[in-house]
């Protein structure tokens, strides 16, 4: 049983490059091959080069205090879902801002810096590297005076050592 039908059969045509297009395109078209029918549509293949990485969002705080007053009044089942759907949101979103707006609306919604933050600086560092130095310093000099007066106790043998035996002789 067979039925006439307008309906014709796409085919893609990989053999011959569009007339005018570029030379990678596909063309699908309605007509039989060897018809001479008129082309129905024109279906050109989406573009296989990997599309560069997208750049991180930046969520400005006028848009998460819109998008929060909306989904606070999301009331139905499905609408929130579909709220995120529509902004391409997750719902870890939506907690990170509502606590970001319990600690305060216009310091917690503002973007942070990323990035290392700065240490505050120690009031006593200088002092305690000063008194390092100094520390140093002193055992150095400690050093060299524990050094001397071993010198002058081997000194002081060998001159006792040098008078006994002088006393001896005489």
């Amino acid at each position: 049983m067979e039925t006439n039908s307008s309906v014709k059969l796409t085919a893609i045509d990989s053999s011959a490059p569009e007339p005018g297009g570029s030379q990678g395109a596909r063309r699908a078209t309605g007509e039989a091959p060897g018809s001479g029918g008129t082309r129905t549509s024109s279906i050109v293949a989406p573009d296989p080069e990997v599309a560069e990485k997208r750049s991180r969002r930046r969520f400005t705080a006028k848009y998460k205090l819109r998008i929060l007053q909306q989904a606070d009044n999301c009331n139905q089942p499905g609408q929130l879902g579909a709220l995120l759907r529509r902004e391409g949101l997750y719902s870890s979103n939506l907690t990170a801002w509502r606590r970001q707006r319990e600690k305060g609306m216009l310091t917690g919604l503002a973007p942070k810096k990323r990035g290392r933050k700065n240490k505050p600086k120690n009031p006593l560092a200088e002092k305690i590297a000063r008194l390092e130095k100094e520390n140093r310093k002193l055992r150095l000099k400690l050093k060299q005076a524990e050094t001397i007066i071993d010198v002058q106790k081997k000194i002081s043998q060998m001159l006792e050592a040098t008078q006994d035996l002088n006393d001896e002789k005489d």
